[in-house]
Formats: structure tokens, C-alpha cells, sequence
């Protein structure tokens, strides 16, 4: 039995990444439906301070995660598109066991984080004595429900179609739990302990869909030569170091921000930052999308078209990405306050000052969508990460000058953060493109592009 490729494609890569990104739209529309719903229900059921503490304990979770995530979906894609293209589906499933197995133990350093930063810093955050325990454990069962390599292998394989039906899995569920729970009698462990449960469930589904597409690859026989992955992906190692160096300080800046309004200010103000933080990203949902598109499809363009094509589609998407920026952020603007209202009630109204910041912050983010795969096509990861640790301090300054004015100067702080990563990684990726243009690097870079190497662009 071959991978299955049974979906009828666009010939140009751009066309490619609008018919992903609307199989995405299209699974994430539901989702965003679905989760401004269950989020309507939690603020009106939970009340401002329990939301805050679900909110804080839900931070932490993701903070962990991305911590203890190694973020392999890329390295699959990365490596893995060029073992697609040549359909080595040995190399293919070595590669993608390999990060299966780095997702294990990520998830086991993980918990060791979860019990210190939990059992010896809750007070810290103004967590309620009653919510320890529960919080640890829910970080435990969010942490063993990474879907990372599974991912990954999807997405080398070009199947975002299937990836939307088991991804709907998530925000169905949570819906419908929410809406049990209401009824039942709400309470933010209820909540947790439904929220991990089915992100387990989605873990367990996409490693199955990933069996099922290419079950020469996702075997127990490729897991036992996981060693021999390295030594056929030159570069592998460095490229992960650098990618997960990089997710790391891209964590700090989203979910940094919110445990620093918990502790600092209080627990109200994390639930109202919370959930502006939630509207607005899903307001510009479209950037994650996108990532994933642009992603797979650039990982692709590295190994199948010329360097025109390659510098074509990066323009081409970072145009889409800013016209969408833009209409995100003025329907913030104008119908913010109104959002925050409906979804949360009169207790979350005042969010609308946090709610414009961050959505200005996630729409830098979407601008730059095409950045970072440039970068990291080309074997410069190293610039993504470097252009991240900028944008980090500028986070830190401005949440020094700023965060005494409360969560809105948080959030502000955040968009500053987002702007300077938007303007740094920029730069480098179009002094790339424009290298590309004069022959002087290639997009089909040798093994050894992956390290740290001088030269013009550095």
C-alpha cells in the first residue's frame, strides 16, 4: 500500500496554499464558531475571577507545552517534503518517528516542569489552594497530547483536507462539554479535566490518520531505527535546536504576557486578558492558517521550482497576509468593545482596551506569515531565531514601562514585541529573496546550510 494522494491539486504553488489554507478556513471557520460559543458559555457560567484562574491554569498548560514542545511538525516538513517528492517512504517514517519520539520526551520533561512550576509557584500567580492539583494534572494531560510529528507527516504529504476533519474533533468537543457542563453545574476543574480529555482524543486521531495515509512510513520498524534518521538528514540536529530555540521565544511572547498580568496584577485582570487574547486570535486566525500553508508549501518549492517561482510565492503571500492584517484590525477596532459584550457579558466590556493591542500584535504576525519559511528553506534559521530574541527584549522593555498602567499596557507591550519581530525578520527575508535573485544562494541549500555559517546576510 503507497501514501495516499487521492486529492485533486492546483498546479501553482500559490494556488496550493489558497486551496490548503480554504481546506484549513474552512475546518477552523467551524471551530471559531464553535469556540466563541463555549467561550460565551464559560465567562457567563465561570464569572470573572473563576475565569481568570481557568485562564491562568490554562497559560500555564500552553506555556509548558511550548516549552516541552520541540515544534517537530516543522523538521517533518522541512526534511520530510524532499523524501515526499522522491516517495522514500522509509527516510519519510524514520524522520517522522524520530520526532514522535523527541514529542515523548518533550512531554516527560514537561511534567517535571508542570510539578515545580505548579506545586512551588502557584501562589505566585494567585492561584486558589483548592485548583493545585488540578492544574498539575491537567498540565500532565495536556503535555502527552502533542500532535506534533503527526502533524508534520500530514502536512509533508499536502492531506490538509483530512487534517480538518480530525481538528474539528477539538472545538466540537469542547462545545458540546461546555454546554454539559453549564447544565451540570459549572466549575473550572469540570472545565479542565473536558478540555484535556479531548485533546488527548485529537493526539490518538491524528496518529491514526497519520497510519492510514502512509502506513510504509508511521510502523513500529522505522520507530527501532530512529537513530539512522540523523545521519540521513544532514543538518537535522542543528535545524531543530534552532527551530525549537525560536518556538520558544515566540512562546514567551504570547503566553508570557498573560502569567505576568496574573502575578502582577491580579486574577481578574488575567481573565479579562484572557479573553481578549482569545477574540483576537481569533480574529486573525487566518494567520495560523496561512503558516501552515505557506509552510508546507515553501518546504515543497524548495525542492521542485525555481528560484523565480520560490521568490514569486513569498511576495505574492506576504501581500494576501497584509491585506488581511489590515481588515482585522479595523474590524477590532470598531466592533470590539460590542464582541466583548456579547461573549463575555458587562464584566468583560473593559477588555476592549487589551482587545485592539493584541489584535494589532497577532496581525504583525500574520503580515509576516511567509518570513520564516523563507528563512528556514533556505537554511537560515538561524536569522528567525536571532529576529525573535530582538523581538523578546523588546517585549521585556516594553512590558517594564508599560505593564504598571495594567493589562492594556501589557497588551501594548505585546504589539510592540510583534512590530519589531514583524520589521527584523522581514529584513532578513527579503535580503535572502534579494540574494536569491543575484544567484547567490541557492533554494535548494547543501546539508550544511542548516549550521551557523558568515556570511552577507548574517
Amino acid at each position: 500500500m503507497s501514501a495516499k494522494f487521492h486529492r485533486r491539486e492546483s498546479k501553482s504553488p500559490l494556488g496550493r496554499i489558497l486551496q490548503n489554507t480554504a481546506w484549513l478556513l474552512g475546518g477552523k471557520g467551524f471551530g471559531a464558531v464553535c469556540g466563541l460559543a463555549y467561550l460565551a458559555i464559560q465567562t457567563r457560567s465561570l464569572g470573572l475571577k473563576d475565569f481568570g484562574h481557568f485562564s491562568l491554569i490554562f497559560g500555564t498548560a500552553q506555556a509548558l507545552i511550548a516549552l516541552a514542545s520541540f515544534q517537530t511538525w516543522r523538521v517533518v516538513v522541512r526534511y520530510g517534503s524532499e523524501h515526499v517528492h522522491a516517495r522514500d517512504w522509509g527516510k519519510l517514517g524514520r524522520l517522522g518517528m524520530l520526532c514522535g519520539l523527541l514529542d515523548g520526551v518533550g512531554a516527560v520533561i514537561g511534567c517535571g516542569l508542570a510539578a515545580v512550576l505548579i506545586f512551588g509557584f502557584a501562589h505566585k500567580l494567585e492561584l486558589n489552594p483548592h485548583f493545585v492539583d488540578v492544574a498539575f494534572w491537567f498540565c500532565v494531560g495536556s503535555l502527552w497530547a502533542l500532535v506534533s510529528a503527526p502533524t508534520g507527516i500530514v502536512r509533508a504529504l499536502n492531506r490538509f483536507d483530512m487534517a480538518v476533519y480530525v481538528e474539528a474533533i477539538v472545538p466540537s468537543g469542547r462545545l458540546a462539554a461546555s454546554l454539559v457542563i453549564w447544565m451540570t453545574g459549572p466549575s473550572v476543574g469540570r472545565f479542565l479535566f473536558a478540555w484535556a480529555a479531548i485533546d488527548i482524543v485529537e493526539a490518538l486521531l491524528y496518529w491514526i490518520m497519520a497510519r492510514r495515509l502512509c502506513p510504509e512510513a508511521v510502523n513500529l520498524a522505522n520507530l527501532r531505527n530512529w537513530r539512522k534518521a540523523i545521519e540521513e538528514n544532514p543538518g537535522v540536529t542543528r535545524f531543530f535546536m534552532q527551530t525549537y530555540a525560536a518556538s520558544t521565544l515566540d512562546a514567551a511572547m504570547k503566553n508570557g504576557p498573560l502569567l505576568i498580568v496574573g502575578a502582577w496584577v491580579g486574577t481578574k485582570a488575567a481573565g479579562l486578558y484572557r479573553l481578549a487574547s482569545q477574540i483576537s486570535q481569533a480574529l486573525s486566525k487566518l494567520s495560523s492558517l496561512l503558516t501552515r500553508s505557506v509552510y508546507a508549501e515553501v518546504a515543497r518549492a524548495r525542492v521542485s521550482s525555481k528560484a523565480s517561482e520560490f521568490r514569486k510565492l513569498a511576495l505574492q503571500t506576504s501581500k494576501i497576509a497584509g491585506l488581511a492584517g489590515i481588515v482585522v484590525v479595523t474590524v477590532a477596532v470598531l466592533l470590539g468593545k460590542q464582541m466583548l459584550e456579547v461573549i463575555g457579558g458587562d464584566d468583560f466590556e473593559q477588555g476592549a482596551a487589551i482587545l485592539v493591542p493584541l489584535t494589532l500584535a497577532a496581525c504583525f504576525d500574520l503580515a509576516s506569515v511567509a518570513f520564516e519559511p523563507v528563512l528556514h528553506a533556505t537554511g537560515r534559521a538561524r536569522h528567525s531565531l536571532v529576529a525573535r530574541l530582538i523581538a523578546l527584549i523588546a517585549l521585556a522593555i516594553g512590558l517594564v514601562f508599560l505593564l504598571p498602567t495594567g493589562p492594556s499596557g501589557a497588551a501594548w507591550a505585546v504589539a510592540v514585541g510583534g512590530a519589531v519581530s514583524y520589521i527584523v525578520m522581514g529584513l532578513m527575508a527579503w535580503r535572502t529573496l534579494q540574494q536569491i535573485d543575484r544567484k547567490e544562494i541557492s533554494i535548494m541549500p547543501d546539508p550544511e546550510d542548516d549550521l551557523p555559517v558568515a556570511d552577507s546576510a548574517s
